[in-house]
Formats: C-alpha cells, structure tokens, sequence
C-alpha cells in the first residue's frame, strides 16, 4: 500500500462474488440502484478531489454464504462477525455528524414512501414463495396449493450470485413453466468455499444440482447437469397438469429434429464465441471490399459495427456467420421464439427450453464481444443484420423473470474470466475501446453525473426496468401499444422512483453494507487464508474497523439524499442536494480518515453485482 491517493489509470475491479453478496444483497433492484452509484461517487469525491484509491489499495473480500433477503440484517453462517469499533471511534462520528439520521428512522422514512412500502411488501410476499422472480429467492410455489406436509419434494441447489450461465437457464424453465420448488444458494468454485453439507451430496461441487427426496425416507437423490435437470423438470411438470410444453412430445419426430439441431447449433456457437474472446485472434483477412458480404452488411462503416474497410480475423468471420444461421432460425417463425408457433411443436407466445439454452450465454456475449472486441450486437448495422436475435433479446427483455436473472455488461466481463479464462482484446479496435471504458466506467460519463436517461449500450426501458410491483406504486406504466416498453416514460418519475427504491435498499442493510465497504480502508482485507480464481475475491476478509463509523455515516448521508421527495427536475434536484451534501461529508471524518473512507467507498462501488444487488437501472446510478 502506497499511500497516495491518486486516481488510478484502470479502476479496481472485482468480478463480484457471491461470497460478498452478503453485505449488498438488500440493495436488491435495479431501479433503486440508479441513483445510489452517482451519489456514493460523489460521497468518495467531496473528501477532495485527487481521492481515488492507488493501485493494489484494495483486497477485495468476500462472504461465502448467503444472508438472506440480500442486503439482510442477519449474519451469514458460519462467517466469523466483523470487528465492533471501538467506543472512542464511535463517539467521534457521533460528535462529527450529530444531525445524521439514523438507520432506523432512514428505514422509517422509506416505508413511508410508496416505493419502499412497495418493496416491503414484495418482500413479504416472496417469503411465501409467491411474488416476482427474484435472484435471492429461496422458495417457489406460484400457484401452488400444497401444504406445509406436501411442501415440493425437489430442491434446486444453484449459484446465489447469479452469474453462472447453467443455473441461469434452468431457473427460467423454473419461472416460465412455474415449478412448485424448493432453492438453495451455493457459491461458485471461484469465489468461495462450497458448504459441507452441499459437498456431501455433491462431491464434485457441480452447479446447478437438483435434489429429489424420496418421500418414505427423506433423503435426496442428486441429478447434476442444466439440460437433464430441464428435461426432467419439464417431463414431471406435464401440460395435461396444466404447466407449460418445454420440449418436442416424444412422438413429435419433426419437432424434435429441429430441437436437436438447434442445440447443435448452440454448441457451435458457443464454441466460435470461445475461439473469438478467449484465444488470441490471429491474423486479420482481406480488407474492406474483400469482406464480402460483412461490410457489404456495414455499407458505409462507424456507428457501432467495425469500421469502414477494416480486416476481420478468421474466429471473427466463422462467429459472425455462426450467428447468421442463428437469427436464420429465429426469423423463420411466425414469432419471436425458436418455436413460436411451428406447427410441430406450437408454443403460442412463450419461451421453451432451447431459448433458455441460447440466451444463458448469448447474453454473455453480447457483453464480451463489446468489451474485448468492440462488436455492439444491439444497435446499428449490427442490429439490422441480426433481425431475429434481436427482436428475441426484444422479447426476452419485456419479461419480468428474465430480468430478474439477467447481468449487466460490467458484472458479466467481471465473472466471465473466472469461469472461462481471460479474454483477448481484439476485433474493431476503435469500438473496443470506446465500449470498454463505457462498460467499466472510465468514459466519464456511464459512471459519473449527471447520467443519461438511458444507455446506449445497454438499453434500459425495453422492458420492465424495476419489479412490477415497484412501478405501479410510482404509477410508471408500460408505453401505449408498446408491448411492455417504458421507453416513454417521464425521466424525471423514473429517475426519482430508481433512487428512492436505491434508498430502501440501502436502508435495509446499511450497518452490514457499511463493514463490508470498510475492506477497502488502508486496514481492511487482511486474510492469510486461501485466495480463489475470482480476481481479488477474498470471502475472508475483514473490515478496517477504524473506518467503519465514518463510512457508516456517509452511507447515511447518501440514503437521505437518495430518499428525498421532490417533483422537481431531477437534474435540478440533485444539483442542490449535492452542493448541500458537499459540506457535511468534509465535516464527517477528520483528515487523516479521509483517504480510508474514499477507498472504502471506491470498493463498494466496484463491487456492485448486476442482478444480485440490484437491477441494472440502478446499479448504474449506484456507481456514479
């Protein structure tokens, strides 16, 4: 540790593992998460202006188990409890800040307020394993009826994070044909010691895994594997029971060819995806004409599809014509889906099991590919060139349970690496560069305020961007003969409503959220213990008690900001709350704790995880 203060060239990044979603678990959804980012941002930088942390200032730690209810008040089990500040360092944050509200009345204040009512109920209803989807729930019944004595006898073990792409796939059979089940949240290898009582089912550790009890004796038999866990769910789970067709009936031969082939293709895919951003590209071919069809597609170059003229490697050329037999599929039926309403196997309007498999890692994809290769799949050329993938993201995106599963490009490149290996930088160089100082905050503008509306990588209204329940309570409808947008929606309402849901969350869990961002002062992180795959990933990590009380008291500062009510421009709004918050955050730690405190607020911000904390919307705001 250096001691300078010195912002960093490159930012400190964690790919967020869900050992350290503890602590920011309750900062739940996305909406809420758009104006905490901005204000935790300024929080850091009100102590001075050069107050960013210098390289190797942070050791990322992170909490194995699982708190339930996402930022929860509770402790995780089996984690040792974070050092209590001493009484002397308590009674100086007490006397530097007495006006700040306390936890209890922030708490008071959000449920007061039609968000944070909204989103206490919503927690209460998802106790009972109803409500919406949700990536911390550990229960789903939808409209089951059994009782306590019939309660489901499957059981889902799966990533608590989110972020494994198989556990991804086989909760959105789950949501989308609404299996009775019972969920269980384990880390990944990656990022945390896995519970003994999981190993001793699982000795290989593997996710997802599905538990079936045998109803005389109690015990579980244990099926490993996302497409066998589907398959069974989907057969146990038929449509004369009234839940939805996943796959092809057996007596189905046309259907199931297609199926098959589609999965074939997937494999495919995935493969050329793996041979683009995890392998060094090798050289480029040809030139602008020589591309043939590729820059034909780009006509005139720029805009987000590579530029005008430039030569493409061969793993680029054999990915993107991959994806051409891809969206050939999907714009070869009536609708959306890859089975939207064949007659082989009609599906009306929903999802089955192969756009589950698709999705899981296109979605990755689409991350990657914009990071390390500059390929922006969503808008421009690209986006008329790939008609049919995209009016699928279109579809998948209006859905509430896809969006409760669903990460965003930061957290992506962040947990890609630890699963499968670094990734190259490579493909359009320009694009690359502009997209991954966008993604990762280094652009001046995706993480900083004032934020756009929208983003323009990522788009943000396509489809719900908070709970339903959360946007009704705000009055913020879908758009008029939209199908499900909120593209037209009043900034001003949403940008409000994303801030005070950030509030409620913060709210919720601050004290833990307060230790867990003190690992980022010049006394945190130390831990002699293993490391894991994930980049900085630490589940052992303590806080460096000296700065706990003056984070916990900048955290308060900014939940009350982020609470406020006004129906004033939000632009307006935040210039005056920040010039009044300005002066208070100077007055809240004496000098020579500042620099603890700002780290410690860059590595909460770094360390936000998209959907585990929060929905994407908010996440953004978070940051900045």
């Amino acid at each position: 540790r250096s001691g300078q203060t010195q912002r960093p060239a490159v930012p400190f990044f964690c790919p967020m593992a869900p050992s350290f979603a503890a602590p920011l678990r309750s900062f739940g959804t996305a909406r809420a998460a758009a104006a905490l980012p901005a204000l935790i941002s300024f929080a850091a930088l009100a102590f001075g202006k050069d107050g960013a942390p210098g390289a190797g200032a942070v050791v990322v730690a992170f909490q194995p188990t699982v708190v339930a209810g996402g930022f929860a008040s509770s402790r995780p089990r089996g984690v040792l409890s974070p050092p209590t500040p001493s009484s002397s360092a308590l009674a100086m944050s007490t006397s530097a800040a007495p006006s700040i509200a306390s936890w209890d009345s922030l708490r008071a204040r959000s449920a007061s307020q039609p968000v944070g009512g909204a989103a206490n109920a919503e927690v209460e209803v998802r106790k009972t394993g109803r409500g919406s989807a949700h990536v911390q729930s550990n229960l789903r019944l939808f409209d089951w009826e059994g009782s306590d004595e019939r309660r489901p006898k499957l059981t889902l073990y799966r990533d608590h994070a989110g972020w494994c792409p198989y556990c991804q796939k086989t909760m959105l059979l789950i949501e989308e044909k609404a299996v009775p089940i019972n969920i269980e949240l384990v880390p990944m290898r990656s990022y945390g010691d896995k519970p003994p009582s999981f190993m001793k089912l699982v000795p290989n550790g593997l996710l997802p895994a599905l538990g079936v009890e045998d109803p005389k004796t109690g015990q579980q038999q244990i099926v490993t594997e996302s497409s066998v866990i589907m398959e069974l769910l989907d057969r146990w789970h038929p449509v004369g029971e009234g839940y939805r067709a996943m796959l092809p009936p057996d007596d189905n031969a046309e259907g199931n060819a297609r199926y098959d082939a589609l999965a074939r293709l997937e494999r495919e895919l995935f493969s050329w995806w793996c041979t683009l951003v995890f392998r060094p590209e090798g050289p480029r071919l040809g030139g602008g004409g020589g591309m043939g069809g590729l820059m034909g597609m780009l006509g005139g170059g720029g805009g987000g599809g590579g530029s005008k003229g430039q030569p493409m490697s061969g793993s680029m050329k054999g990915f993107l014509e991959c994806l051409d037999r891809v969206d050939s599929q999907l714009t070869s039926t009536p609708g959306p889906w890859f089975f939207s309403h064949v007659t082989s196997f009609p599906s009306d309007d929903h999802p089955t099991m192969i756009d589950f498999v698709y999705v899981s890692h296109l979605e990755r994809m689409l991350a990657s590919c914009a990071y390390w290769k500059g390929l922006d799949l969503r808008s421009g050329p690209w986006r008329e060139r790939y008609p049919g993938i995209n009016a699928w993201f279109d579809a998948f995106e209006k859905r509430e349970c896809y969006l409760a599963f669903k990460s965003d490009y930061y957290t992506h490149v962040m947990d890609i690496p630890p699963q499968y290996g670094p990734g190259y930088d490579g493909g359009f160089e320009e694009e690359r560069r502009e997209y991954s100082k966008a993604i990762t905050g280094r652009d001046g503008k995706s993480w900083s305020l004032p934020l756009s509306h929208d983003d323009p990588l990522q788009p943000l209204y396509r489809g719900p961007p908070l709970p339903l329940a959360i946007l009704t309570a705000s009055d913020l409808t879908p758009d008029p003969s939209s199908s499900g947008t909120y593209e037209k929606c009043d900034p001003t309402s949403m940008s409000r409503t994303s801030r005070q849901f950030a509030g409620w969350k913060l709210a919720s869990n601050g004290p833990n959220v307060s230790k867990f961002a003190s690992r980022g002062g010049s006394k945190g992180g130390k831990n002699p213990r293993k490391g894991f795959g994930a980049p900085l990933a630490d589940p052992y990590a303590s806080p460096d008690v000296d700065a706990v009380p003056y984070v916990d008291a900048v955290l308060r500062i900014v939940c009350e900001a982020m609470l406020e009510d006004t129906s004033s421009d939000e632009t307006e709004h935040l210039k005056e709350v920040l010039g009044g918050m300005e002066g208070t955050l100077r007055d809240v730690a004496p000098e020579d704790k500042r620099g603890d405190v700002i780290s410690s607020l860059y590595y909460l911000r770094d360390r936000v995880g998209v959907p585990r904390d929060m929905p994407l919307v908010a996440a953004r705001q978070f940051r900045a």
